[in-house]
């Protein structure tokens, strides 16, 4: 391996730290928090990412997930309905050498296993798993879950979610947390979306993911767009801001 890359996990392990010495509790100030997205610009340079991946950042704006989420290094963390890797790859650079990471899909992924291919660290790992029970077996108390644009297809599959979010709940630390992101459709609009318009009702979500246990313990309108009407696919929209809610649970 290169000296570079053998290097690198411990560099993106200490701008991380540096991160999270601002990441004490609840959202920040606003100038806090672009100071912490700025601080994540060694972590969006990764090795570990592709050139992909840092494409997606403006429009996914990684920095800010990686401050609402609370990353730090050393965290033990589950992408749920990880598909291609994007989001694992970038917990695994923020997380750090010490930290780990499972890429969760309900079937195989080539794309995720081709990034694993060309992996430079041992802790991005893939597993295949159902919905109902997507931690895998041994796996140690998590700090954080994430599931990042996936709630709405898993609603589109046979899972039971209820029994989905159960075991999330049961999987973290006390004090652990579960961040969701996803399309957002009309208000009052339920599920009636997750098909036709690969949206979700964010108080569905908030109610689903509650009745598990879990509190809400914040917002963000980092990827807020208000003029989006949210009667399109978001990969219809033709470039135009499409509509995206950010929620933090912690599991009490």
């Amino acid at each position: 391996m290169h000296k570079t890359l053998r290097r690198a996990p411990v560099l993106l392990a200490l701008s991380a730290a540096l991160v999270s010495t601002a990441l004490l509790s609840g959202a920040l100030p606003a100038h806090a928090a672009d100071q912490a997205s700025n601080s994540w610009q060694t972590v969006l340079a990764s090795p570990l990412r592709t050139d992909d991946d840092r494409k997606g950042d403006a429009h996914r704006k990684s920095a800010e997930f990686l401050t609402f989420a609370q990353v730090k290094p050393g965290m033990k963390v589950l992408d749920v309905a990880s598909g291609g890797g994007a989001t694992a790859a970038l917990l695994t650079a923020a997380v750090g050498p010490k930290g780990e990471v499972w890429a969760q899909n309900a079937k195989p992924n080539a794309k995720l296993d081709a990034r694993l291919g060309q992996a430079t660290l041992p802790n991005l790992h893939a597993v295949v798993a159902d919905f109902n029970d997507p931690v895998p077996k041994g796996t140690p108390p998590l700090d954080l879950v994430t599931i990042n644009m996936s709630y709405h297809d898993i609603v589109n599959t046979p899972a039971d979610r209820a029994a989905l979010n159960k075991r999330l709940y049961d999987a973290l630390k006390p004090g652990g947390h579960l961040v969701i992101i996803d399309n957002a459709a009309k208000k009052g609009s339920g599920l009636t979306a997750t098909k036709t318009l690969h949206r979700i009702d964010e108080d569905t979500v908030v109610d689903e993911v509650t009745k598990a246990g879990f509190k809400v313990d914040a917002k963000s309108d980092y990827l807020r767009a208000p003029s989006d009407p949210r009667d399109l696919p978001f990969f219809e929209m033709k470039g135009a801001p499409d509509d995206k809610f950010a929620i933090r649970f912690v599991k009490k």
